[in-house]
């Protein structure tokens, strides 16, 4: 796990924080403590997996389609 570091800059709470939130979400610590929270089953793990599989499989065609375009 990598270190999080936010610098607060004149007193500027409210800022920080939402910095600290956006990096924590770009970083994907909200999706594992949300996977962490309750027991997942193996075949319910499978499916994700495959989804998550095929979604960024159709991102990456996406992407190239529109290199091709341009």
């Amino acid at each position: 796990m990598k270190e999080i570091e936010i610098r607060v800059i004149d007193g500027d709470l409210e800022k920080a924080m939402r910095i600290l939130k956006k990096k924590i979400q770009n970083d994907g610590l909200f999706k594992r403590l949300k996977l962490k929270k309750n027991y997942e089953k193996p075949s319910e793990y499978r499916r994700r997996k495959q989804r998550e599989a095929i979604r960024r499989q159709k991102i990456a065609n996406s992407r190239k389609n529109f290199r091709n375009f341009i």
